[in-house]
């Protein structure tokens, strides 16, 4: 018996790069631009369908990521991180089909380039402080809720994140940590929603041997990049994802 997989190959030119660059911003390299990998994938597949394709990428992904950095990882920062994203992701649960996919997008979008706006218009000194605890339980959360309905949960909890100046290392472990948990609570209310299919999952064991290649590149990247250069590249993957994703809603 064959699963009845995406066949056109429309689809794949989008999806292929989309899971490459997915890979490498889950090992904690440019994490802004995985943000594009379902809005690339929507140029062929609905969103909806787009995130359920990439559930059990990104689980393969999330258990690389996972291995890869298991030394390095902020427990304190993600004992904070973790509740507020699974909040997040059960407000997504709840409003997943009254929110249009591009309202999300425009909301994604807009808070991503506020967040760059502000921070190179006023960038912060060497001593100031921290964000306050509100800020990241608001970020947190917002990563949760976008992260649920799109995958692109890494924009809202960035801003947060980025101004503790972790190093890189600490910065991808810490990230890859707390999207598997957050990744992880979506599977159920994934299938409540009627998106895990079987045309979507054989879709998606056909696009998982692109995974580990993927989180490999990023991983060799983001252990021996500078630090000025690797948060430089992550804005510049964050400006990126806030137009497309603004873009899209406004289209």
């Amino acid at each position: 018996m064959s699963f009845p997989l995406i066949t056109d190959w429309g689809f794949y030119a989008v999806a292929i790069p989309a899971v490459l660059l997915l890979g490498v911003s889950k090992s904690g390299f440019g994490a802004g631009f995985g943000s594009l990998a379902v809005p690339m994938m929507a140029l062929a597949v609905s969103v909806p369908q787009a995130a359920a394709i990439l559930m059990p990428v990104l689980l393969v992904m999330d258990l690389l990521g996972l291995h890869a950095y298991r030394r390095h990882f902020d427990a304190k920062l993600l004992k904070f991180l973790i509740p507020w994203g699974l909040l997040g992701t059960l407000v997504g649960t709840l409003l997943f089909k009254v929110l249009e996919p591009r309202m999300v997008a425009g909301i994604v979008g807009a808070f991503t380039l506020l967040f760059l706006a502000q921070r190179l218009l006023f960038p912060p000194r060497p001593d100031s402080p921290p964000p306050p605890r509100w800020v990241g339980a608001l970020c947190t959360a917002t990563s949760g809720f976008t992260s649920f309905i799109a995958h692109a949960g890494g924009p809202p909890v960035n801003a947060y994140v980025i101004p503790l100046r972790l190093s890189p290392v600490d910065f991808a472990a810490t990230m890859a940590a707390f999207f598997f948990c957050v990744n992880l609570s979506k599977w159920i209310p994934y299938a409540w929603l009627g998106l895990l299919d079987m045309r979507n999952f054989a879709t998606s064991l056909a696009l998982l041997p692109l995974a580990p290649l993927g989180v490999y590149v990023g991983v060799r990247i983001a252990k021996v990049i500078d630090q000025k250069l690797f948060y430089r590249l992550l804005y510049l993957g964050m400006l990126l994802t806030g137009c497309k994703l603004l873009w899209d809603s406004l289209v």
